[in-house]
């Protein structure tokens, strides 16, 4: 609310913030507003009305689902099924979601898992199989046994 009192702001960027709530009627005493974005965030309730506010274009507002009112045109009070759709695509498209991350690691656990008992079956690589079975700790300390002796 109190940016309502910069009265010489020209440009407000705060796209991408996950700002929630509606937006405060005190931005509508920015008389030199020329750029305002306040898209992709969780903003909800009426678009305010007044001086620089009816000049904004509908990108200014983008990405809120709960906005309504001019210069949107989805009206308040009605609820819209094909911005239900924009919703479900958006979630897909945003990224990864958390079900993605559990099924490429539940995926790569089983491949690994499957990997690491065929390796264990055809016992390759050597080494590994005689560091977890107990030898190659004992080949180690031979081996050091050996120089030391050598030294000597």
């Amino acid at each position: 609310m109190e940016l309502g009192q910069l009265n010489m702001l020209e440009a407000l960027v705060l796209s991408w913030n996950r700002l929630i709530g509606k937006i405060p009627q005190e931005l509508t005493r920015l008389i030199f507003l020329a750029k305002l974005n306040l898209s992709q965030n969780l903003l909800v309730g009426h678009i305010p009305r007044g001086l620089q506010f009816s000049t904004l274009k509908n990108d200014s507002f983008g990405g809120n689902l709960g906005l309504c009112g001019p210069p949107l045109s989805k009206k308040c009070g009605m609820s819209d099924p094909s911005e239900l759709d924009e919703e479900e695509d958006s979630y897909f498209a945003s990224g990864f979601t958390w079900e993605s991350v559990v099924i490429g690691y539940s995926c790569g656990l089983v491949v690994g898992t499957i990997t690491w008992s065929l390796m264990f079956k055809a016992r390759k690589p050597k080494w590994v199989v005689e560091f977890l079975e107990g030898d190659f700790p004992k080949k180690m300390i031979r081996a050091q046994k050996r120089r030391l002796r050598q030294r000597t």
